[in-house]
């Protein structure tokens, strides 16, 4: 397998920088703050984000969902997978940018009865034209040779830069992944869960740019036996 090439994982106590910075400096803090959540607190790549949609978050009677699936379309692998809108600061920047959306009135219906009054085919992140990101038709080669198409949100790719670099870190949207992985690698979790959870095929992906510190792997070494 190549080398990687691999985004920093943040601390908490820089994620909350990142966090506060974005909350102060931004002209669009709930839309921004949530996109750093979703990276951190739900391992979603950058273009899983961007093709978030209202009814893939919110029931439609309006309930913030626990779970949410994502659209084998809207995957890099083209896989469906579950991710899990469980973390209460998580939750809560959801809340908030709902909220400033109903304000706004951005993407709203005329009538409040279902799915809040939001569009509920409309993105869930917004530029500040009122759309979604744009998504650019890009090409890879896969390790075997072959090549392969995929969309890319680059857009939103180049403002996750922005914030990060606001507040003094110089990374990529793939730093919420990683940070995300490694943290519940530390917290017990298997490498294998955590690949499903990252919607991984192969392990040997995960592993290859988890970062274990020195210590949680002398742990591992000392409670082997």
């Amino acid at each position: 397998m190549p080398p990687i090439k691999r985004a920093p994982t943040l601390t908490p106590s820089q994620l909350r920088h990142v966090l506060n910075v974005t909350q102060a400096t931004s002209r669009h803090p709930e839309r921004d703050c949530l996109a750093i959540w979703l990276a951190h607190g739900a391992g979603m790549r950058c273009t899983e984000t961007a093709r978030l949609e209202i009814r893939d978050v919110l029931t439609p009677s309006g309930r913030l969902r626990d779970e949410v699936l994502l659209r084998a379309e809207t995957t890099k692998n083209c896989r469906s997978r579950l991710i899990f809108l469980t973390n209460p600061k998580l939750r809560q920047a959801v809340e908030a940018y709902l909220s400033y959306r109903l304000r706004n009135r951005l993407g709203c219906t005329l009538s409040a009865t279902e799915w809040r009054g939001l569009m509920p085919l409309t993105k869930l992140l917004l530029t500040h034209r009122g759309g979604g990101f744009e998504l650019v038709r890009k090409r890879r080669t896969l390790p075997d040779g072959r090549k392969a198409e995929y969309w890319a949100a680059d857009a939103l790719e180049a403002r996750f830069r922005e914030l990060y670099r606001a507040a003094g870190v110089k990374t990529s949207s793939h730093a919420g992944r990683r940070s995300f992985a490694s943290a519940l690698l530390k917290r017990g979790v298997s490498l294998e869960q955590v690949a499903i959870l990252l919607g991984h095929q192969d392990t040997e992906v995960t592993s290859a740019y988890i970062h274990v510190e020195r210590k949680t792997l002398r742990a591992m070494y000392e409670n082997a036996i």
